[in-house]
């Protein structure tokens, strides 16, 4: 098991203990490789009246998602923050009719570089994020979203 996959395994109980709604959503083990985050998640606890995806659920997956891979990136670069998404749209696509997948990845380095250079200057930084609804090959939906770290334990100077 690569330090990645363990880093996600323990997260993944750490948050269950954080937010006990996930405990109910069908979560699967999530699947991080230090740039990409997938979190999988069974339909049966999300589905809605006409036996698909319940669009509150879905938003709820994706927006997690993409919470989790900012806190995750963080703590990698040392950081304790708190992080909250700040704003997001979403783009719904497809119905989900079976087991899904809230997958994103981080953007390119010159954005973590200045995302990581308002860290150390103010305290505070904001990345935006798109999280894709997969199942299988097929999106589903999309999030966009702005999500803010603030530091926790900011250098005094």
């Amino acid at each position: 098991m690569s330090d990645y996959q363990h880093t996600a395994d323990e997260f993944l109980i750490w948050l269950k203990s954080q937010i006990p709604l996930i405990n109910h959503m069908g979560f699967g083990d999530l699947v991080y490789d230090g740039q990409s985050l997938q979190m999988p998640a069974e339909l049966a606890p999300n589905v809605n009246d006409k036996g698909t995806g319940f669009g509150g659920s879905l938003s709820t997956v994706a927006t997690l998602c993409g919470w989790a891979m900012v806190t995750l990136y963080l703590r990698e670069q040392g950081y304790d923050c708190d992080v909250m998404i700040r704003d997001s749209q979403l783009q719904y696509l497809a119905p989900v009719t079976g087991d899904f997948a809230a997958v994103t990845v981080l953007p390119e380095q010159s954005e973590l570089d200045s995302f990581l250079e308002f860290m150390v200057g103010k305290g505070r930084a904001r990345l935006n994020l798109k999280v894709e609804i997969r199942q299988g090959d097929k999106v589903a939906m999309t999030l966009s979203g702005a999500y803010v770290a603030i530091n926790r334990n900011p250098v005094q100077g």
